[in-house]
């Protein structure tokens, strides 16, 4: 499938490089980012979902995953398809995301309970959303259900995911570089209603040693 607004995004396959100065996987996925995922039944049905369970967990290819307590529709809708987006919540998205964490039927789009407009994908068969400046077309890589050390089996379950594309609004590439401060990433912290943003005032550099 193609970009329907390709001006607007840098839209790049990773197998095939990114084309940028500087890969931009490591700044998108901030500390605890939002798993914001995007799924379709195999009957068709749209699901978008948060999961605070979420980060990356390799680079080539890039790999993510989240952990969903529960066998809830965005699980089961990926083991049915082997698809899924995960979606950037960023600031002003942050009251959108929040809607679509509503216990709603699967029948229920959370798209259309939120207001949001699926965008199609470029690779996979499940849209992403085309308010969010950032999005990883995800293939299913693992899914299994977690354990216990003493091996007890947890009603929690992993996805991961290898990104096969990725669109990023070409307003938060600064000379090429992810502006991470600029698109007002939302991060999921330790309370029952607790967010945090990141801004300029948090940045701060540090060069890694060669020796």
């Amino acid at each position: 499938m193609s970009d329907p607004d390709a001006t607007r995004f840098h839209s790049y396959e990773p197998r095939h490089g990114h084309g940028l100065p500087h890969d931009p996987f490591n700044s998108i996925v901030g500390p605890r980012p939002i798993g914001w995922i995007s799924s379709r039944s195999a009957a068709g049905a749209l699901n978008l979902a948060p999961y605070s369970f979420f980060n990356a967990f390799n680079y080539t290819p890039p790999i993510v995953g989240f952990a969903s307590l529960g066998f809830k529709d965005t699980v089961r809708n990926i083991a049915e398809t082997g698809e899924f987006v995960w979606n950037l919540v960023t600031r002003p998205l942050a009251e959108a995301m929040n809607r679509t964490s509503a216990p709603v039927p699967p029948e229920v789009s959370e798209f259309t309970l939120a207001g949001l407009t699926p965008a199609p994908s470029q690779l996979v068969g499940v849209p992403r959303v085309a308010e969010s400046p950032v999005a990883f077309e995800c293939r299913l890589t693992q899914q299994f259900q977690l354990e216990s050390a003493d091996g007890q089996k947890l009603q929690t379950w992993m996805s991961f995911g290898e990104v096969v594309a990725v669109h990023i609004a070409r307003e938060l590439l600064e000379g090429g570089v992810y502006d991470t401060a600029r698109a007002q990433h939302v991060l999921r912290a330790g309370g029952p209603a607790d967010y945090f943003t990141i801004g300029p005032e948090q940045l701060f550099r540090m060069v890694r040693p060669t020796a």
